[in-house]
């Protein structure tokens, strides 16, 4: 009986611990700011502390578990709402470095040292403090670096190139399972999915793990040979319709291949 008990409380708070990051939002998971970080600590103790204590019944759970939560949620509406009570619960930032300077009273507010700074810099891909023109350590401990001028990117405004559209890849099949909304999100059905596999000479969908469909670009197909002691791929490029489509077996190699536009006339893509 005893089991049994515990079984139910263990499912009980699953399901509501689940409940409540769910209503509460993915920054409980991912931002952690101080509050979040204290809810965190305060679910995992009530509901642990609830399933090894004998006297602690069931409708004890679900009552601490789902008061927390609507306080979680209290929390975060009047957050929403009045901007001191947000800087009170979630902190503001604080700028370490401005002007390239280093402000050491900020790094001794924040128990921040030099080498703890340097090593959040290195992680943001900044090897060096003269790189540095603006950062800020956020509330949840991240730093945010403003480079300067000759230290950042070249992006293409930089050589007076025209922009291109940015296309997102849509996935089509993955482990052998036609994905159907992404299919009509381009506009496409699986009847057309089925001729383009057809032509390929893949006759199922089980025989490819992943495909993509990317507009504007080139791909290969993949196939893996069957019943054969080694895994033997072939690859083929194809165009269809002014689109691409991109076939991939595990464990086969991709090659990349190119097409010439425009741009590679004029000396290549930035």
């Amino acid at each position: 009986m005893k089991w049994v008990h515990l079984t139910v409380e263990l499912v009980t708070g699953f399901v509501l611990l689940f409940l409540v990051v769910k209503v509460a939002g993915k920054k409980l998971i991912h931002q952690i700011s101080p509050f979040t970080f204290i809810s965190a600590l305060v679910l995992g103790e009530l509901l642990g502390n609830a399933l090894y204590d004998d006297h602690v019944h069931l409708w004890y759970i679900i009552y601490s578990i789902s008061l927390w939560g609507a306080l979680l949620l209290l929390v975060e509406y009047m957050s929403q709402k009045w901007l001191p009570f947000r800087r009170l619960s979630e902190g503001k930032p604080t700028a370490l470095i401005r002007n390239g300077i280093i402000d050491y009273e900020a790094l001794k507010k924040s128990r921040m040292t030099l080498n703890q700074l340097q090593s959040l810099l290195r992680q943001n891909e900044t090897f060096s403090l003269r790189e540095v023109a603006f950062c800020y350590l956020e509330a949840n401990g991240t730093i945010s670096v403003l480079k300067k001028a000759k230290y950042q990117k070249t992006i293409r405004e930089d050589f007076q190139l025209p922009p291109h559209p940015v296309h997102v890849p849509v996935t089509l099949i993955r482990e052998g399972q036609p994905l159907i909304d992404e299919l009509h999100a381009i506009g496409k059905d699986e009847q057309w999915l089925n001729e383009q596999l057809r032509t390929h000479g893949v006759s199922s969908y089980e025989d490819v793990i992943i495909a993509e469909w990317l507009e504007g670009e080139t791909a290969c197909l993949c196939r893996r040979i069957r019943n054969v002691r080694n895994i033997i791929s072939l690859c083929y490029v194809f165009f269809i319709y002014g689109k691409y489509l991109l076939f991939n077996c595990y464990k086969c190699t991709i090659i990349n291949s190119t097409v010439d536009t425009d741009d590679e006339r004029r000396g290549g893509d930035v």
